[in-house]
Parts: C-alpha cells; structure tokens; sequence
C-alpha cells in the first residue's frame, strides 16, 4: 500500500479525532499521529461538555479513537519531527525515521508550551531562552547549548542543534524516545545525561548556565526547552503558516484554512477559548474540508 495519505492529522486531543472520524467517514484514507497523553485534556475531567455530566479526559480520548479506527483511521503514536511541502504533497519525518506523505495536513496539536518552572526561564526568556530549536538555532553557531526534555521534541531538537552549535547537552530524567531517534543522538555526538535536571537557568541579561539537581553547573549561551511534541512555533515556521499578532495561535478561515493550500488547523492551535466543545466543532469542519480537498486531488 502507498504510504501517501489522503489526510494526515499532527495531534491526537479531541479536534483532531474528531476531524479524524468526518475525514474517515468520507472515505479519505487518514493518519493520526501523536499520543494521546500528550493532549491536555488527557489528565483533565471534563463537567462542561455538552450532554456529558462528568468524564475523564483519558476516557474521552480512547472512545474517540476506537471510534476513529472504526471508520478507518489509522494510527501511527509517534511524533512528528518535521515536515515540509514536497511536490503535490506534504514529507513528514516522524520520530522512529519514517517518512511519511500526505495530501492535506491538520495541524491539531494544542497551543501550550510547557515551562520548566525553574529560576531564571521567564525573565531569561528571549535571551537565551528558548521554546522553538526551529526559530532559534541559527543564533547559537559555535556556542555550547543546553535542551530539556524527556521526549521526541527534545531529542529531534538536539539533534538539529548539532549543526549549529560546538555542544549539545540534553538533560532528562528518562529518555523516551524511538530507537531511531535515540541512534541519531549517538551519532551527532549529543551529549545525553539521563537522570539531570535543570533546577536553575544562570545569568542576569543573557543565559551565562544552568544548575542542575546535583548540584553542579555547565556554561551554556542557550537553553531550549522542549517539553512533549513539537508545538505551533516550529511547525508554522516548517510550513509558512500564517500565526496572529501575538505569534501564538494559527490564523484560520471559516473552513480551517491556513494561508497554505492544503493544511488546516484545528483546536487549541487556533486560540480561545480553550475548550474541547470549540476543538470538536473545529475538528469536524477540518477533516470535512481536508477530506474533500484531498479527494479532489485524486485518491490516494
């Protein structure tokens, strides 16, 4: 079977199983990807969702999917790493190396960045610190950098640094990454201390360290910290996608349309309100839209 997908959806919280099940319904062939617990709503309960007193999100999540699957969708839990338009599709590398292509895109995969929450990240942020490898990476050539996290954005992030910067640390408590992701760490030489935390970001006008829950400290210029999937920031700035003034939510049309042919958005990525009834009604439109934009492209 072509492994081009009629849809491909980036994100696995209730606006893109949805846009899931109205693109699957619509015979589209459609990839998922992402796990579920990186969606927030995954460790929420939710009291507010119409016709639903009380649920987890966790429960949520799972009957969504087994739902999607029953349509057709089919389901890759890995995370994306990159993507970009190539010819009259879209290449996505995922997490285990694997390269996938798509017809349309739905970019539905939240708006939070996760923070450290450590001394120095917010007044530092800026100067040295950063959300996005994708953004930064080009201001730290030759300078030695440090990256926090445990999962595929971390780990992909460190990787790419390595073309930029003398050093790479990445600092986790348990890698969880791919075999394939981990490999690539090895081979560019990142130098991976599992079981470091970074407890403190050093420096008063621009990053000069971190210290760290031993006790000790490295010199570093940068901190990026990549706490989960990739987010807004570095998938826009992969694709060209138009973000609004405040350059944290993806502007969309009535049908979730980005300014690119073929990508939509739905959720959270879109901006407020934060809440699952809009991601679902979002969610719906998009995969209707993709699905049928896909199909007249041709099956894939």
């Amino acid at each position: 079977m072509s492994n081009t997908y009629d849809v491909a959806i980036l994100g696995s919280g209730p606006g893109g199983l949805q846009a899931a099940i109205h693109a699957s319904r619509k015979k589209a062939r459609v990839l998922m990807l992402g796990r579920i617990d990186n969606s927030s709503l995954y460790w929420a309960h939710v009291e507010n969702y119409c016709c639903q007193l009380q649920i987890s999100g966790e429960e949520i999540l799972r009957t969504g999917r087994e739902q999607a699957e029953t349509f057709g969708t089919e389901f890759r839990d890995e995370d994306v790493l990159g993507i970009a338009p190539d010819d009259d599709t879209f290449s996505i590398r995922l997490e285990s190396g694997d390269v996938i292509r798509a017809k349309t895109v739905i970019l539905a995969t939240g708006s939070s960045r996760n923070k450290l929450g450590v001394p120095g990240e917010k007044k530092l942020l800026g100067k040295g610190v950063s959300y996005c490898v994708d953004c930064d990476a080009g201001f730290y050539r030759d300078e030695i950098v440090a990256v926090a996290g445990c999962r595929s954005a971390a780990a992909g992030g460190a990787v790419a640094l390595t073309n930029f910067a003398s050093e790479v640390h990445l600092y986790c408590e348990k890698l969880d990454v791919a075999d394939g992701l981990r490999e690539q760490l090895d081979q560019t030489g990142v130098h991976v201390h599992e079981g470091r935390k970074i407890e403190e970001i050093l420096g008063d006008n621009a990053v000069t360290g971190v210290k760290l829950d031993d006790g000790t400290t490295r010199d570093v210029s940068g901190v990026f910290i990549e706490l989960g999937a990739k987010g807004v920031l570095e998938l826009t700035a992969m694709l060209g996608v138009q973000l609004d003034e405040s350059m944290k939510y993806i502007e969309t049309d009535k049908k979730q349309r980005t300014n690119v042919p073929g990508v939509y958005a739905a959720g959270d990525i879109c901006g407020p309100p934060l809440q699952m009834a809009k991601a679902v009604g979002e969610g719906c439109v998009a995969g209707i839209e993709a699905a049928t934009y896909a199909k007249k492209l041709g099956t894939a």
